[in-house]
C-alpha cells in the first residue's frame, strides 16, 4: 500500500473549478481573491520575484510565471493566442501548481483558465480602489471578449460601477456581453466607437486581444480625472494606449522589470517614471494626488496574483471538500530506488510489490 510519508496532490480540474465557483458564487470568489491579492502585495518584499519566462511566436506567446515565498512556491503556465477562436480554443489557457519549498512536493494542481479571468478582474479592482476617484460610477469597457463579463461584475461589486459603455470592433461580442449582463444590476449601453464609449466615463478598461502596437486610446479621448485600467497590452509588441496618454498621466505597474518588457511602458524611455502598486497599497507612495489627475494602471498580470489565487482556491476547496486527491509524484518504497517501480507487476503496482528478487517487497 502507499506509504503515508509521500505527499499527495489536490487536483482541481476545469469542471471542478466551475462547480467551485458556482457553489461559492462568482462575486464571492472575485472579492476573496482581491482580498488575498492585497494581503500578498503587502508582503511584497518577502517574495522571490522574477519576470515571467516567455516563448514568443508570430501568433502568440506561451509563458511560465514563477514566484516563491519562504514556505511555498507557485507557477502558472499560460498562453496568449489572439486568433485561437478560429480553432475553437480560448485565447488564454492556463494551469498552475502550488508546492512546498522545504521538499519541492506539489500540493495543488489546478486549472487556471477560468481562475485567470477572475483574478485579472480582481486585480483590476484592487488597483482602481487605490487610484480611481472614490465616487466613480461609469466605466467604458473597450474590448468585449472573454474577460469582459468578469471585469464588469468585479467593478460593480468592488468599485461601485453602475453604468457600462461597451465597444468592440466585433459587434457580436458587444451584443453577447450585453446579453450576459441582463439582470446584473448594471445599466449597459453599446456604443459605436471607442470615443463614444469613453466620453464622460470615470474609468476606462481596455481588454483587447490583438497582438499589435495599437493606439486604442488617444489623448483627445482622455478627460480630467479618468482612471485607465489597461489590461490588454501584456507582451512585447502589444500595446493599447497612445504613448502621449502615458506622458500626461501618473502610471502604476505591478512588477516594474516585467512591465518594462511587456506593458504599455515598453514604448516609453527607460527612465520614464512609474510606481509599483504595492507601494501605494502599503502607504509608501501616494496614489491619486488630485481629482483632475489622470491615472493609468498598466496591468500585464504578475505571478504574485496567481500565487494569491492558488492559495484562495486551496482554502475554498478544503472548505467544501472539493477536488480530487491524486498521486502526481511516484511513490516507491525506497525513495532511492525509482527504477524498482518499473519491475512491479501490473497487479501489484498500487502496493509496490516488486517482482525483482534483488529488491525488497512491501511488507
Amino acid at each position: 500500500m502507499t506509504s503515508s510519508r509521500y505527499p499527495t496532490t489536490l487536483y482541481l480540474s476545469a469542471p471542478e473549478m466551475i462547480r467551485l465557483v458556482q457553489r461559492k458564487g462568482l462575486s464571492a470568489c472575485i472579492a476573496g481573491i482581491a482580498a488575498r491579492i492585497e494581503r500578498e502585495f503587502l508582503r511584497w518584499n518577502d517574495f522571490d520575484k522574477s519576470a515571467r519566462v516567455a516563448a514568443y511566436s508570430d501568433v502568440g506567446v506561451i509563458e511560465l510565471m514563477p514566484i516563491a515565498y519562504a514556505s511555498q512556491f507557485a507557477f502558472k503556465y499560460v498562453n496568449g493566442h489572439p486568433t485561437n477562436h478560429r480553432h475553437g480554443l480560448p485565447t488564454v489557457m492556463a494551469f498552475g501548481v502550488l508546492a512546498d519549498v522545504a521538499t519541492g512536493a506539489p500540493r495543488l494542481l489546478s486549472e487556471l483558465t477560468l481562475t485567470t479571468a477572475i483574478r485579472t478582474a480582481a486585480m483590476s479592482t484592487v488597483a482602481a480602489r487605490a487610484l480611481a476617484r472614490p465616487q466613480s460610477r461609469v466605466m467604458a469597457l473597450i474590448g468585449n471578449g472573454a474577460q469582459s463579463e468578469f471585469q464588469a461584475i468585479a467593478f460593480r461589486d468592488l468599485v461601485g460601477i453602475r453604468e457600462l459603455r461597451l465597444f468592440d470592433i466585433d459587434a457580436a461580442a458587444s451584443a453577447r456581453l450585453a446579453n450576459n449582463l441582463v439582470g446584473q444590476r448594471l445599466q449597459v449601453r453599446i456604443c459605436g466607437s471607442t470615443a463614444d464609449a469613453v466620453r464622460g466615463a470615470d474609468i476606462v478598461t481596455t481588454v483587447t486581444a490583438d497582438k499589435a502596437n495599437a493606439a486604442i486610446l488617444t489623448p483627445d479621448m482622455i478627460e480630467p480625472g479618468m482612471h485607465i485600467n489597461a489590461v490588454g497590452g501584456d507582451c512585447p509588441g502589444k500595446t493599447e494606449l497612445d504613448h502621449r496618454v502615458l506622458d500626461n498621466a501618473s502610471v502604476f505597474v505591478e512588477f516594474e522589470p516585467q512591465s518594462r518588457i511587456e506593458g504599455e511602458i515598453q514604448q516609453m524611455p527607460a527612465d520614464f517614471a512609474v510606481t509599483e502598486l504595492w507601494r501605494v497599497l502599503a502607504g509608501q507612495r501616494p496614489g491619486r494626488a488630485s481629482t483632475p489627475e489622470v491615472t493609468v494602471f498598466d496591468s500585464v498580470g504578475f505571478a504574485l496574483e496567481d500565487f494569491a489565487a492558488l492559495q484562495y482556491l486551496r482554502e475554498v476547496a478544503t472548505e467544501f471538500g472539493m477536488g480530487e486527491v491524486i498521486e502526481l509524484v511516484p511513490q516507491p518504497v525506497d525513495p532511492k530506488n525509482l527504477f524498482g517501480l518499473l519491475h512491479a507487476t501490473n497487479e501489484s503496482i498500487d502496493d509496490f510489490e516488486l517482482v525483482d528478487t534483488h529488491l525488497q517487497p512491501v511488507c
